[in-house]
């Protein structure tokens, strides 16, 4: 990626203990582009106002810059009906919504519901919560040692006991992208929906929800160069329409009575309360600023970056990467050694360099691969094989302080 690019990220000006930042964490959050937080502070300084309730032009203004992004975004992943797109904190919020709302009311004693051992824990503590409400339980499909997914094993958990799917596109901390289009159709000839976690997929490839044919689908802006504090829930307009709220207040109502409420059609029926109005119009700059540059343009230098990273860590005395599958995003997770996570990321930030430590909310996989922790260094549009470089050579300083 060239310079042009970097220069519309001031961050990556900054310096970190007097050498230049190298941001390797971006599965964690992305950097925010110029144009990104321009679109926040202009709304700010220009359309500030309620949204939906106001008659007057600045709450009009406000509106439509909200119902813009909406439309930008369902454009975006291909939703049929701009009001399948529900607003949400996160991909947090968004699984809960769907744990809590759709859980709630489909799922009885002894129902199943079907993650992965790589899930996030957002994927994973939501489901836990419902099964403690409903007697629902998890069942959880095996990964191989590289990190794919056990397909045969996941076939293996349907039946007519299961209730959902519930499985991330790309995984956090291994990087593995599955097959999701299998997945969703092994479940569908058994009338199961699914849902997709695409936190770490949706920056990074092409998503077409009505191509995947997915029920739910779920992301947040800031792993995609977008603001902090907002994601999007994709639901089928049938499904969302026979969920019960999954919260109450204002907006998401048609007329209230202490007797009973009538609520809003969708998607206002899922967004109760002032809404975070400001990071939505951000949010729609982000889409803005990604078809800028080209989904397929950064998919391709990511790539190119992960393969250049793997053949250069393979030169490192020591290291292992943990997840080698096939199909990866531009994450690349690592044990050095024995060295801690912790200490190898804090001898790298002294040379300027942002890595992830620890178990990336992925514990019940760190179990599986019986190990406390990785290192991780994910890789965003804005990185460099220099960059890489300089890791490799940081990372081999790491070894030499732990050999003394």
């Amino acid at each position: 990626m060239d310079n042009k690019i970097r220069q519309l990220f001031p961050i990556l000006q900054n310096k970190i203990n007097n050498k230049p930042l190298i941001y390797l964490d971006n599965a964690a959050t992305t950097q925010k582009p110029r144009s990104v937080v321009e679109a926040i502070e202009h709304f700010y300084f220009n359309d500030n106002a309620n949204i939906h309730r106001g008659i007057y032009k600045l709450s009009q203004r406000a509106t439509n810059a909200y119902e813009k992004s909406r439309k930008n975004i369902a454009e975006f992943i291909n939703a049929k009906y701009t009001h399948e797109i529900i607003f949400v904190r996160n991909t947090t919020e968004a699984i809960n919504l769907v744990a809590q709302s759709y859980g709630y009311k489909n799922f009885k004693p002894g129902d199943e519901i079907i993650i992965s051992t790589m899930e996030h824990h957002s994927n994973i503590v939501p489901w836990q919560l419902i099964c403690k409400k409903t007697g629902a339980k998890l069942q959880v499909i095996n990964i191989h040692e590289n990190g794919e997914l056990d397909f045969n094993h996941y076939e293996k958990l349907i039946n007519n006991r299961t209730k959902i799917v519930a499985i991330a596109h790309a995984s956090n901390t291994l990087g593995t992208v599955n097959p999701i289009k299998k997945i969703i159709a092994a479940a569908h000839a058994h009338n199961i929906p699914v849902l997709i976690d695409g936190a770490q997929a949706s920056g990074h490839i092409q998503i077409d929800v009505q191509n995947l044919d997915c029920d739910f689908y779920a992301f947040s802006a800031h792993k995609m160069y977008g603001p902090t504090g907002i994601g999007i829930l994709y639901g089928k307009e049938a499904l969302l329409n026979s969920m019960p709220p999954y919260q109450g207040g204002g907006d998401m109502i048609k007329k209230v009575t202490f007797a009973e409420t009538e609520y809003a059609d969708l998607p206002q029926k899922f967004e109760a309360g002032t809404p975070n109005i400001a990071d939505v119009v951000g949010f729609g700059a982000t889409i803005d600023f990604i078809k800028s540059v080209g989904i397929d343009v950064i998919a391709k230098h990511e790539k190119e970056l992960l393969k250049y990273a793997t053949a250069a860590f393979s030169n490192v005395k020591g290291l292992k990467i943990i997840g080698t599958a096939p199909e990866k995003t531009s994450i690349i997770s690592f044990i050095l050694d024995k060295i801690h996570p912790h200490d190898v990321a804090t001898i790298l930030d002294t040379e300027g360099i942002a890595v992830r430590a620890g178990h990336h909310c992925t514990m019940p996989l760190m179990e599986f691969y019986n190990i406390p922790g990785t290192t991780r260094a994910s890789f965003g549009l804005y990185n460099t094989k220099e960059e890489i470089d300089i890791l490799i050579e940081a990372l081999t300083k790491v070894r030499k302080i732990f050999s003394r």
